[in-house]
This record gives structure tokens, C-alpha cells and sequence, in this order.
């Protein structure tokens, strides 16, 4: 929306200043297709491949510990669980042994259990109290800038430094606490991108003459300069990581699995001309009356289930039916297209926006089997996706190209992260044994109601905060509109075509790299994409709120 409304340029049909009413026409279009696209997908990626959903699964285990009265589970039981079926999370009390039954607990094991109760009261205290300390300390610091906004910028590395390369030093709270979030790796990447981008780049990029303005200036300076570089670098992890999740579910796939098990069986009874030999003719065993239903039931890794995955699911009346998944889908899509319409006009092509609706719910299955795989949802990279594939559809002649790309990304990635934000939750329901079709209906009331208070909360900071400005520079409605830019051929610096091109293939065999080489002692090596692009991207104090991460 800020990139619609302040970043547009007149010649790009901009800027486009939406009413309250249209902010809150177009956020309910856009807040129901992908809730609804997540209920089918449930069956496969929770029920039949058990995909484990980090986040999803630990709330589940945290509210299974909270509301549980037996025994910790051991981390064999909780991975057990984690591909279990329905409601196996549910906390049970530990039934007693029987060599236990009748037997009183001697006076040393009163005192070991009143002692360790003593031991859980005094952590918990002593976590409360970290807590309000940390929680109180960052309130104090945040209202302190208030008063003194030198506190958001302190010149660490002289005056100078600070006035003319912006290298000051954000010693913000809430950046320490996403660095203890985000872990080492990632946070010394963004050290390294934030290093590279602002102590390297954008110095050469001045002093050469391509970014002549002054280096806080977006459309002249070296911070839009560099902006491009990791735009390139984005587009470049994006593509990879989804293709190679998109490849891995083609090739992990049962029937996949099989013809290539085949093929390499021919070729080891009858060489290289077994791939031609007619199969029909080769002996096949004979399954026993014992591996054959486990065969028909399970697939190769043993616990996935194939058929009967009634038995691993809700009861029947506890779940979406397959008519209400049609009817709220084709519904959700019409409204989607629709609302568009009525907020844009004939600024945006009817044909546009229902292709960018279709590639929305395509880039979400991905987008879901990456956040079960990882917990990651790549809606960035998905978005920058959508942006690309309309460059190619849309003629950079059309006077719209630049908005219908924005409009394009947005929906793209609303349906990915919708449907990513719901199926966390259905894994959280499947394992505790939530009704999906309650699970549903609190999704759609909550997306409803958001879409109606975040129009009038974006209406009360943009009245009250000059936007962009030095409190809100809204770096990723620059993103958004540059990659438009970017993708559509139009606004590129000087230089910056030569080095987004070599920064994109060198990060794209990182991406490469770090992918096949998971689990391995020196991946940690090789800086990740979107990492090293994010330390470049960041603002107010490049380095310095990297550091702070750090």
C-alpha cells in the first residue's frame, strides 16, 4: 500500500491514493482464497506425507505440557508424535506399572519430589522476573527515543561517517532480541550483506560516479543503488529454493520412487538395454498375506499412509466437506477478482488479476511444503516469483505494467502466507485433536476481522507519521515497487544491471551449495541469500543494526 501510494510514479498511473473503503474492500479480496486453498491441502501435506511443521508441532507440545498431568515425553516419543495421527498429543496420565501398584513412596523420594518442585518454583520465578526486567529495560529505551533520537543513531564510527555513509549504530532492544530469535549463522550473514553493502558498495558506487546523489537519497544515492543488488540476490535464492522443493516433491514421490527403482533394477539384471526391454516378461515375487496389506497401507518410508487415512484424521463431522471447499474456493477467487476491480479499475486487466489469482494458489502449495519442511514460508521470495512471471506476460508498454506487477505480488503472496498461517495451526488442532472445521471458521472470523482494523490502523499512522520518513522509511514498499521496476525493465541505475547479474548467479550456486549440503560441519560457511540481501537492505545505521542483531 505505501508503495502504491507515496513510490508510484505519474507515469506509472501513480500515485494511486486508496479511501478507507477501498483499503478495506481490497484487504477482505484478498484474505480468504488462500484460507480456503489451505483446507484441501491438509489432507496431503498433514494427513498422507506428515510433514512436521516445526512451529505447529512445538505450540502443540507446549500445550500438551501445559495441560498435561504425566510424564515428560521422551524426544523418541514426541517425533513419534509429530508424525502420529489424530489427537496423539493429547496429554494422558501415565498409567501406573505394575510392579508399582500398592507399593508407598519411601521418605527419600518425598524429599527428591518436594525438592524438585522447590527447583521448577524458583526457575519459573527467576524466568518471570528476567522477563519484566528485559520487557521493562526495552520500554525504557523505546520512550527514551522519544526525547533523544540521537538514541536511534549514535555515531560510533565519527560524525562523518554518520552524516555521509549513515554508518551509526541502533542499539535497540527489540534488534538484540531477533538476533537471539534468528540464531548466529543468520545474523552474521546479515553482518556480512550489511558489511559488504554499505562499507563496499555503496562507497564504490559514489566514488564511481553511478549513484551521484547524496547516499540517503532512493532514487539518486547509493542506498537506492544497492537496493537493486539485493533485489537480485532475492530473486535469485527465490528461485532456486522453490524449484528445488518443487523438484524434490516430483522425485520424492511414490510413483517417481518406483519407475526409478525399476529402471535401476533393469539395469543391473540386463545392463543398458534393460531400459528398453519390455517389463512384461520379468518375474515378479509374489506378496505374502502378511506384507501385503502393510504394502497396501504404507508407502516407502514406512509411515506414511496411502490408503485408510480416514483412521489418521478427524471424526467426519469435525471436517470441512469437499462441497463447502468448492463453493468457499470459487467464492473466495470470484471476490478476490472482483474487489480488485473495484478498487483499480481498468488499471488492472480482468485477465491480469485472475491469472495472478490461479498463481497464487499454484505458488502456495510450495510455499506450504517449504514451512513444513523448514518453517519457513518464502512469501518474499514467492511474491518476487509472481513479479517475474507477469514481467513476461505483460508488455513493458502497457501503462500499467509497473502497478499490475505490484497487484500481482501482493496477491501472490497473501494466498501463500494465509494458507502457510493456517496450516501451522491445522498441525497444531491435527496433533491435539482440534476440530479442522472449528479451526476453519476462527481463521475466516479472525482474517475478517483484520482486514477491517488494519485499513483503519494503517489510516492512523499514516495521519499521524510522515511516511517515508526517518521514523518509518517503509524500506519494503521500496523493495516492492523496485523489483517491479526491476522485472519490468524500467528505472535500472547505472552499472546495476552488470552487477545484480553477477551478484544473482554467485549467490544462486550458494543457494545450490547450501541446500545439498545440509547437515554438513562447514555449511554455516556459505552465506545464505536472503540473509546476506536483508544486511544489505537494512536501514538507519546499516551496520549498526546488524550489530545489534548480532
Amino acid at each position: 500500500i505505501p508503495a502504491l501510494n507515496y513510490l508510484l510514479a505519474q507515469d506509472e498511473q501513480g500515485p494511486i491514493n486508496l479511501s478507507t473503503w477501498q483499503l478495506i474492500i481490497w484487504s477482505l479480496g484478498l484474505c480468504y482464497f488462500g484460507v480456503v486453498f489451505a483446507v484441501p491441502l491438509r489432507k496431503q501435506v498433514i494427513i498422507r506425507e506428515r510433514l512436521k511443521f516445526p512451529s505447529g508441532f512445538s505450540t502443540a507440545v507446549l500445550i500438551s505440557v501445559l495441560h498435561g498431568q504425566g510424564r515428560q515425553s521422551t524426544k523418541d516419543e514426541l517425533d513419534a508424535a509429530a508424525k502420529g495421527g489424530f489427537a496423539s498429543l493429547v496429554p494422558r496420565d501415565e498409567p501406573l506399572q505394575p510392579d508399582a501398584i500398592g507399593r508407598a513412596a519411601t521418605d527419600q523420594e518425598h524429599q527428591q519430589s518436594a525438592g524438585d518442585d522447590v527447583s521448577d518454583k524458583g526457575d519459573w520465578a527467576a524466568n518471570i522476573k528476567l522477563l519484566l526486567l528485559c520487557f521493562g529495560g526495552s520500554g525504557l529505551y523505546t520512550l527514551a527515543t522519544y526525547f533523544f533520537p540521537i538514541l536511534r543513531n549514535l555515531p560510533i564510527f565519527g560524525s562523518a561517517a554518520a552524516h555521509t555513509w549513515l554508518w551509526t549504530f541502533n542499539p535497540s532492544f527489540a534488534y538484540i532480541g531477533q538476533g537471539i530469535i534468528m540464531g548466529t549463522e543468520t545474523t552474521l550473514h546479515m553482518l556480512l550483506g550489511a558489511v559488504v553493502g554499505w562499507g563496499i558498495l555503496s562507497p564504490l558506487a559514489k566514488s564511481r560516479g553511478w549513484a551521484p546523489g547524496d547516499v540517503d537519497d532512493w532514487e539518486r544515492g547509493s542506498k537506492g543503488w544497492i537496493i537493486w543488488i539485493s533485489l537480485a540476490i532475492m530473486l535469485a535464492d527465490a528461485i532456486v529454493s522453490l524449484a528445488y522443493v518443487a523438484l524434490r516433491g516430483i522425485f520424492t514421490s511414490q510413483k517417481v520412487t518406483g519407475i526409478m527403482s525399476s529402471l535401476r533394477q533393469r539395469v543391473q539384471e540386463h545392463g543398458v538395454s534393460g531400459l528398453w526391454k519390455n517389463p512384461s516378461h520379468d518375474y515378479s515375487p509374489l506378496l505374502s498375506n502378511e506384507t501385503e496389506p502393510a504394502q497396501r497401507r504404507y508407502g516407502a518410508d514406512g509411515y506414511a499412509p496411502i490408503q485408510d487415512d480416514d483412521e489418521e484424521d478427524a471424526p467426519p463431522h469435525q471436517r470441512i466437506g469437499p462441497r463447502m471447499v468448492t463453493i468457499g474456493l470459487l467464492a473466495s477467487i470470484a471476490l478476490c477478482v472482483l474487489t480488485i476491480h473495484l478498487v483499480f479499475g481498468d488499471l488492472v486487466p480482468l485477465y491480469a488479476t485472475t491469472i495472478a489469482v490461479l498463481m497464487a494458489l499454484v505458488l502456495s502449495i510450495m510455499g506450504v511444503r517449504a514451512l513444513g519442511e523448514t518453517d519457513l514460508n518464502p512469501v518474499s521470495g514467492i511474491s518476487k516469483l509472481a513479479q517475474l512471471f507477469f514481467a513476461f506476460i505483460i508488455p513493458q508498454t502497457h501503462k500499467s505494467s509497473v502497478l499490475i506487477n505490484l497487484i500481482a505480488g501482493a496477491v501472490s503472496e497473501a494466498g501463500a502466507l494465509q494458507a502457510g498461517d493456517l496450516m501451522q495451526d491445522l498441525k497444531t488442532g491435527h496433533l491435539l485433536g482440534a476440530a479442522p472445521k472449528a479451526q476453519f471458521w476462527g481463521q475466516v472470523i479472525g482474517a475478517s476481522v483484520g482486514a477491517v482494523l488494519s485499513a483503519f490502523i494503517y489510516r492512523v499512522y499514516t495521519s499521524v507519521y510522515m511516511i517515508p520518513g526517518d521514523l518509518f522509511q517503509v524500506p519494503t514498499a521500496y523493495v516492492w515497487i523496485f523489483t517491479a521496476r526491476l522485472v519490468t525493465g524500467s528505472g535500472l541505475p547505472y552499472r546495476v544491471k552488470e552487477w545484480a547479474i553477477g551478484t544473482a548467479v554467485l549467490f544462486a550456486v550458494a543457494t545450490i551449495t547450501r541446500t545439498l549440503a545440509i547437515g554438513k560441519r562447514w555449511r554455516p560457511l556459505i552465506p545464505g541469500g536472503i540473509a546476506v540481501a536483508v544486511g544489505k537492505l537494512t536501514m538507519c545505521g546499516p551496520e549498526g543494526d546488524t550489530i545489534a542483531d548480532t
